[in-house]
């Protein structure tokens, strides 16, 4: 099966029954080799094996979700969407290496909550990094600490700049995938794609740091949220993986009698309406951008997530039939209401925040703050449940 770690849509949970539950170690391994990573950049072969099976261990293994499947799963990802033509010879293999380094550890030692869970119930972690990336700035902590376990050091035979270099990559590509910052990166990719420049050949021509690393951060925040773009079998195993997380989340707060946040409540929550306003107003409006960069390399990944979008739309029930015009009226403006809109907010600045209606731009959402920046849909169709928080379902 790894012949085919090029393809989109691999199935990356056949790997992992194949490798003995090391679906991360394989893949990364297959990838690096198949780039020539390993020779061009004087990564020891035996070292490399030793840092990526320490990395997998460093996943915990009873999150539903976020575990080194997940990892796995971007980290293949990111490959295949190195490889889009539009790309090809764009990158070095420095860049390379560090964008499928941060795909590989992005989540290490992902504690299966979220990062507003660790800061309402005030957690170590939140009180290290200031509420600010709690957990991306964790998962960076701690791969670059087992760097320095013995026979880890994957970098050894990099000159400094190059580990300095790689490092401020991985860094900045591994704090990009905050959901928060989600807003502020579409609307820099958005802007991109306006002033984009190829060359003569196709590709894009990135001549300064600031845009080769903001295509590397949205092309491994496309990873983190390809899900939904994968062959439908596979995206709804990984819903039901995600929602049980949300769930064991959920309960934690019932029993700390803390608030229940946005589609963790195992007795609410309607699975099939989040799916469809998470693509409508995150996934689609980012990978719709991405395929522009790209175009025409993305066009069977945005075919596929707009499929998969009408099957959960098509699997929402049915509201109740009205007897008479009075109660269908009502509907209609019960539905007006219910509709699912983003609400930016921006701490700094603009503390009033501002909304963007779910009928305007399909999810622009408009350009968004700086690291202050969350971002939410809501609606009161999931039983109750009057936020739903688009942000929490980063897949």
């Amino acid at each position: 099966m790894l012949s085919d770690i090029d393809k989109w849509g691999i199935d990356i949970f056949r790997i992992s029954e194949l490798s003995s539950n090391r679906p991360l170690t394989c893949v990364a391994y297959t990838a690096f080799q198949s780039r020539d990573l390993l020779k061009s950049l004087a990564i020891p072969p035996k070292t490399f094996v030793t840092f990526m099976m320490t990395l997998e261990d460093h996943y915990v293994k009873d999150n539903p979700f976020h575990n080194s499947l997940h990892a796995a799963d971007v980290t293949q990802s990111t490959h295949t969407l190195l490889n889009t033509p539009a790309l090809e010879s764009v990158f070095t293999p420095l860049e390379i290496t560090a964008a499928l380094f941060a795909a590989s550890i992005h989540d290490v030692d992902h504690p299966g909550l979220t990062n507003q869970f660790l800061i309402n119930s005030s957690s170590e972690l939140a009180l290290m990094y200031n509420d600010e990336s709690v957990l991306e700035n964790h998962h960076l902590a701690v791969a670059f600490k087992l760097l320095q376990n013995e026979g880890c050091d994957i970098f050894v035979n990099m000159t400094k700049k190059q580990r300095q270099t790689l490092r401020k990559m991985v860094i900045d590509m591994v704090l990009s995938t905050d959901m928060s910052k989600h807003m502020s990166l579409l609307a820099d990719l958005k802007t991109m794609v306006e002033t984009k420049k190829v060359a003569g050949s196709g590709v894009l021509l990135l001549d300064n740091y600031t845009d080769r690393i903001q295509v590397l951060e949205n092309l491994v925040h496309c990873a983190d949220l390809s899900n939904p773009t994968k062959p439908l079998p596979l995206y709804r195993r990984w819903v039901a993986l995600l929602m049980e997380e949300f769930f064991l989340q959920g309960d934690r707060e019932r029993e700390q009698n803390m608030d229940i946040s946005p589609m963790c409540d195992r007795h609410s929550a309607t699975i099939e309406k989040s799916q469809v306003g998470f693509i409508d107003y995150i996934v689609h409006p980012l990978w719709e951008t991405w395929a522009d960069l790209v175009h025409p390399d993305a066009q069977d990944i945005l075919d596929t997530l707009e499929e998969n979008r009408d099957w959960y739309q098509s699997m929402i029930p049915p509201s109740p039939p009205s007897d008479d015009m009075q109660q269908l009226a009502t509907n209609e403006s019960q539905q007006q209401q219910d509709r699912i809109h983003f609400q930016v907010t921006l701490e700094e600045g603009d503390e009033t925040g501002e909304a963007v209606e779910g009928g305007d731009t399909g999810g622009d959402g408009g350009g968004g703050g700086g690291d202050g920046e969350s971002t939410t849909f809501s609606s009161e169709d999931a039983g109750g449940e009057t936020e739903e928080n688009a942000t929490e379902a980063g897949m």
